[in-house]
């Protein structure tokens, strides 16, 4: 069983990187389960907290570090991630040589009704994690255009090319994780 965790980097409850979340949950193949790591309740970060870290972020952190592998769904603010995914990042690398994303197998997508989606968010995404030394999938790259009942409020896909290229890039994580996965040493 490959057990993968997801971040929203967005709080709203219309996000359509919700839905994403949601059908990515849905086309998910057998043995492979997908449980959101939520970031709504985190308070902003300040190194005020390294010393004592509120439960919050250490049980944010431990969900990250207990998952085979992570996605991280999030809309493009301003060319940019959403500050509220930014501040959850944060939260991920501290404190220093503590960082919840090194070695994590971790892939990105999202969503949005323009042509080219995502892309400019993800381009610095994936900078801020190979910064905290992420093992982050190449390919395929997730860029998904919306369109109006594409990800039903449950996370139905209405379209099955979609569904096929969801399930494909869940694949290709899950590839990525057993190939960098620690050697198990046998017992004794």
């Amino acid at each position: 069983m490959t057990e993968i965790g997801y971040i929203v980097g967005s709080i709203s409850s219309t996000s359509i990187n919700r839905r994403l979340a949601k059908a990515l949950e849905k086309v998910a193949p057998e043995g492979v389960t997908l449980k959101e790591v939520p970031i709504a309740d985190l308070p902003f970060y300040s190194p005020d907290y390294d010393g004592d870290f509120p439960q919050v972020a250490r049980d944010f952190k431990k969900a990250i570090e207990d998952s085979d592998a992570m996605f991280i769904v999030t809309p493009e603010y301003s060319r940019s991630i959403p500050g509220v995914l930014k501040n959850a990042l944060d939260w991920s690398a501290r404190p220093y040589g503590e960082a919840s994303f090194n070695d994590k197998p971790t892939a990105v997508i999202g969503t949005s009704q323009g042509g080219i989606a995502t892309a400019a968010g993800q381009q610095h995404l994936r900078s801020v994690l190979l910064h905290y030394n992420a093992l982050v999938l190449g390919q395929p790259e997730g860029y998904i255009q919306s369109t109006p009942g594409l990800f039903e409020e449950d996370g139905t896909v209405t379209d099955e090319g979609t569904a096929d290229f969801l399930r494909s890039i869940i694949e290709a994580l899950v590839t990525l994780a057993k190939r960098t996965a620690p050697a198990e040493v046998p017992a004794a």
